[in-house]
């Protein structure tokens, strides 16, 4: 009998490579174990990017650790394709990039934390790193095990105000998002949710970071105080920057008036 084939996490690109453009590691949230959302979400981004998105299937459950050395491995492995050089001061350097956005925040906070060196700019948005912070949250993600399973598929409806400001958001986006949520089988949300629990960092270690690192918090987020988080994440990094996002709720990328680009160049985030 054949062996079985497991899945492993690995890099989407969602669109045409450009190996002249910056390398851009996209790390997304909990929900997005499929990859309608990441097309949304990185959208525009081929302008100055080579965007590559972390995809880690549904039945791959992984720990901090594990997934903190395959982001690394893989960012490698695409440095090692192509050269990408960009002159500055007269010298030639590697520009990588590294976007986290909720789930994805913390990852790339572990990430950082590990491999400091490997990244020369940073994107947390709406980071869940203040996931322990939600006394309700943390509460309820140990019940979650013994949801019914019928409620479970439930529940993933009736999450997304909580996800979205529903009336800033497509049809479009609303239907990725609301199939996204649904997507992961309950083992899987209820593992990503054990690793929010567990989730901790050595900010000491973070705090050695010079690299730009640029803060996005949403001020109308339900779900987590995400505009507070970027406020205490600035606490922690020496060269940061804050955008708040005043109307834009938990998944604020979906969102049609918020486009990821035209924030990082807004903030001057982008390579001349």
């Amino acid at each position: 009998m054949p062996s079985k084939i497991r899945s492993h996490p690995y890099f989407l690109t969602p669109e045409l490579s450009n190996h002249n453009y910056p390398l851009f590691v996209f790390l997304p949230g909990m929900d997005e174990t499929g990859k309608e959302l990441m097309y949304i979400q990185t959208a525009g981004l081929e302008a100055a990017f080579d965007v590559r998105c972390f995809v880690i299937p549904p039945d791959v459950l992984t720990s901090w650790d594990e997934m903190t050395e395959k982001v690394a491995t893989l960012t490698k492995i695409e440095l090692e394709k192509v050269p990408r050089r960009h002159k500055v001061s007269c010298r030639e350097t590697s520009h990588v990039y590294l976007c986290g956005e909720s789930f994805g925040g913390c990852l790339a906070l572990k990430v950082l934390e590990k491999f400091p060196q490997l990244f020369t700019k940073i994107i947390l948005i709406n980071s869940a790193s203040s996931f322990h912070r939600v006394p309700w949250l943390s509460f309820g993600s140990l019940l979650f095990p013994y949801t019914p399973q019928l409620f479970y598929k439930i529940s993933s409806f009736l999450s997304l105000p909580f996800l979205a400001n529903l009336s800033r958001i497509s049809p479009t986006a609303s239907l990725a998002l609301s199939k996204s949520t649904s997507s992961a089988p309950q083992e899987t949300a209820n593992q990503r949710l054990s690793l929010m629990r567990e989730f901790d960092v050595d900010e000491n270690k973070l705090s050695q970071i010079t690299q730009p690192v640029l803060l996005i918090g949403s001020r109308n987020d339900r779900l987590l105080p995400s505009e507070a988080e970027a406020q205490y994440l600035s606490n922690i990094f020496p060269n940061h920057q804050i955008i708040t996002l005043p109307h834009s709720g938990h998944a604020c990328l979906v969102e049609r008036d918020v486009n990821l680009y035209q924030l990082l160049l807004s903030a001057n985030f982008t390579l001349a």
